[in-house]
């Protein structure tokens, strides 16, 4: 009998209560082993090496040494997958640039919401198992620079809609860096807990030449400008007379996520037709793969990240294997195949 090896995982937080809460929690699930513990980067760095865990699950405020300083050092010489364990605190970004999968909210000090931020560990620490990390040592092609205009018009009736999961953090900032002032509106789902995307939006739009911001209920979606759902709301496109708009508000999670990809790709499909690109980056699962086949079905130009460049290659191949991927790029390549397309579309 094929007996399935545990994942081993190595916990690491300065408070020994929540050290043992967690390692407790994620013991409880069965395909899954705590092999160790340590309560600061130094003991956490002999342990790695003494019992070599596929996972650490990382505080991002600790003595001695943060988490993020930890993830900058270990992941050249140590790639390992990484779950950051973090308080509302925008370093968590840091450590995902670093190399770390993705990170976790901590409850609060009463324990409110202990056992949601457990469940929610445990499916992070099985992705985190499968991730592909130490990637973030290659030189991005967007490096290069790219000039802060397009040089020519472009179609300010299209849409771009990007939608994105475990990964998508830095996978989509490496597509928005690459954009000029003067692209289409964009409107982007990440999966991200509430709070994070506004502190998310704000990192990208110090990073972009164009403006990104969290999306408001009723926001118009204009050239230059990214607007990213805020966390546990669903975004929609509409249309009215003055051009496209969203929609934000409370709904039942879709495919387990809320903001959902499909829920946003499904709107694009229905109200900007031909007129919208559709991008879909690396993450868990399937959300987003209908969507994109329902806007190529509905004349949208469709781009899938390939398996390569994927941190977890899971919603684009989902997109992929039922048709909804007209081209499939690597991640360094997705800004230049959207620029491309909208040169035809004049």
């Amino acid at each position: 009998m094929n007996i399935k090896r545990k994942i081993k995982v190595l916990v690491v937080d300065d408070s020994l209560v929540f050290r043992e809460t967690i390692a407790e929690g994620l013991s409880k699930d069965a395909s899954l082993e705590v092999v160790g513990t340590a309560s600061d980067a130094y003991m956490a760095r002999d342990k790695i090496l003494e019992l070599k865990p596929d996972v650490m699950t990382l505080d991002v405020q600790m003595p001695k040494m943060n988490g993020v300083e930890f993830v900058k050092k270990l992941m050249p010489q140590y790639p390992l997958p990484i779950v950051m364990v973090s308080s509302t605190d925008d370093a968590v970004f840091d450590a995902l640039k670093a190399g770390a999968v993705d990170f976790v909210v901590k409850p609060d000090a009463a324990g409110t919401g202990l056992e949601a931020f457990i469940n929610e560990l445990i499916i992070k620490v099985k992705i985190a198992s499968t991730a592909k990390v130490g990637k973030h040592k290659r030189t991005p092609v967007s490096d290069v620079g790219t000039p802060a205009e397009s040089g020519s018009k472009l179609n300010s009736e299209m849409i771009i809609a990007i939608g994105a999961s475990t990964g998508g953090t830095e996978a989509i900032l490496e597509v928005l860096k690459d954009l000029p002032r003067d692209i289409p509106g964009i409107v982007i789902v990440q999966h991200m807990p509430p709070v994070f995307t506004a502190m998310y939006a704000d990192r990208l739009n110090d990073n972009c030449n164009i403006e990104v911001r969290e999306a408001k209920n009723g926001d118009r979606v204009l050239p230059g400008c990214a607007l990213l759902a805020p966390g546990s709301y669903q975004m929609q496109l509409l249309r009215g007379n003055d051009g496209y708009y969203v929609k934000c508000f409370k709904g039942d999670r879709v495919n387990g996520h809320a903001p959902s990809v499909d829920v946003l790709f499904n709107s694009v499909a229905k109200h900007a037709g031909g007129n919208a690109i559709g991008v879909i980056l690396t993450g868990m699962g399937n959300d987003g793969a209908k969507g994109l086949l329902n806007m190529r079905k509905n004349g949208a130009f469709t781009i899938g990240q390939d398996e390569k460049s994927s941190v977890v290659y899971g919603m684009p191949m989902a997109a992929y294997n039922i048709g909804a991927v007209e081209k499939q790029c690597s991640l360094g390549s997705i800004a230049g195949a959207i620029m491309d397309y909208l040169k035809t579309k004049k």
